[in-house]
């Protein structure tokens, strides 16, 4: 059996049950299912407001959406962020016109406050943290940046369902935190995401916002003691339709059940990579910041030739990963090329090895030898890691 990256884990039979309460009162989308599960959600992470939408991009464009819209942003004025995300992140900036200004990332992969504090120019407005594979990075370093130049910062936490920093959830020092429950992620579904405002107003608004600027969404027109339904309601503002539906809240609400359990797992699995790996020269294990709890949605390792060692893993049946490509390489931000050498030169070395729920201690003395093999088979005597973070 080949062995991937990813594997999701569905608790089928609850999921079903929680999926056929909604075909059988025949509301399968924005209602009943979606508010229990951001009641839930809010309850979980402590965050004061939540959400239910269609994605994390969803989100993330929402959210930039409402801050322009809210403190009156200029076309061009920029928002920080990172190249070494998924690119939905960035997108999510330009969709609004804004401009994606790039910092570099530290060793945990994750913004550099030294990097961000040279970034910030007259015209920014914003900062997006992205919690890659669920870690925190130097995240306390960068509130206190956005809190002293008042910028706006949002956590894209895609990565980060049931990562705690100092023993609380993350994220509640934010503006803005949106979470992905994507079908791979930690938490999964088919596709779907939670948007949390810290300001009550704007959670209201970002209701609105995501069933197409109209007042009243169809759950809040329908009155269920009466069965009636108030057909008339108003268009406040251009919106858009990113809200989630009952279905794929009822997969949450399961899952969510399970998060802290499978999110121990998957630490377990990282705790025994560590040990495997520790003795291995020519890698470099990308390591959890101090004081984090991370959801482990990846575990990265950096290697040398690392294209010819994914071929060596394919060609054995093992799948690993690439989180991420260097946004900058694409076209569409190649202005920035450059710009980030720490970056630029991880994102040629990473390596996401198998981390999911299925994989037991065998599978990973299997995919540990084969790193070893791979790196005896692709990687020359005189080659070397050539990325030191330290100087």
């Amino acid at each position: 059996m080949p062995i991937n990256v990813f594997v999701p884990k569905f608790r089928t039979d609850e999921i079903l049950e929680e999926i056929k309460e909604c075909l059988e009162k025949g509301w399968t989308g924005l209602g009943f299912k979606t508010v229990e599960f951001e009641n839930h959600w809010k309850q979980y992470t402590g965050m004061p407001n939540a959400h239910f939408l269609s994605s994390n991009t969803a989100g993330l464009h929402l959210a930039l959406n409402i801050f322009k819209e809210q403190n009156k942003w200029a076309d061009g004025d920029e928002v920080i962020s990172t190249p070494l995300t998924f690119i939905s992140t960035n997108h999510a900036i330009v969709y609004e016109r804004l401009t994606p200004v790039f910092a570099d990332v530290d060793e945990y992969l994750c913004l550099d406050p030294k990097s961000v504090l040279k970034a910030i120019t007259p015209k920014t407005r914003a900062l997006i943290f992205v919690g890659i594979g669920g870690n925190s990075g130097q995240y306390e370093e960068i509130v206190k940046i956005c809190k002293e130049h008042n910028i706006k910062l949002i956590l894209d936490a895609a990565h980060m369902a049931g990562t705690k920093l100092n023993g609380k959830h993350i994220g509640s020092d934010a503006d803005v935190v949106v979470y992905s429950f994507q079908a791979v992620k930690n938490l999964p579904s088919a596709d779907s995401g939670m948007i949390c405002f810290a300001d009550q107003q704007l959670d209201n608004l970002a209701r609105k916002k995501s069933w197409l600027g109209i007042s009243k969404d169809t759950y809040q027109r329908f009155n269920k003691n009466e069965g009636s339904y108030k057909w008339k309601y108003d268009v406040e503002s251009i919106g858009f339709k990113y809200h989630g539906n009952s279905i794929m809240a009822s997969m949450g609400l399961v899952q969510l059940k399970y998060l802290d359990e499978d999110n121990t797992y998957r630490r377990k699995l990282a705790s025994l990579y560590d040990k495997k790996l520790e003795n291995i020269k020519n890698i470099q294990i990308i390591k959890v910041a101090p004081n984090c709890e991370s959801s482990r949605h990846l575990y990265q390792i950096c290697v040398p030739n690392r294209d010819e060692v994914m071929q060596f893993f394919y060609d054995n049946g093992i799948y690993p990963g690439v989180h991420y490509i260097d946004n900058t390489e694409y076209t569409v931000y190649n202005y920035a090329y450059g710009k980030c050498p720490n970056a630029s030169l991880k994102s040629k070395m990473l390596l996401s090895l198998p981390l999911h729920l299925n994989l037991t201690e065998n599978d990973l003395n299997l995919i540990v030898s084969t790193l070893e093999k791979a790196l005896k088979n692709c990687v020359k005597p005189n080659e070397s890691l050539i990325s030191d973070f330290s100087k």
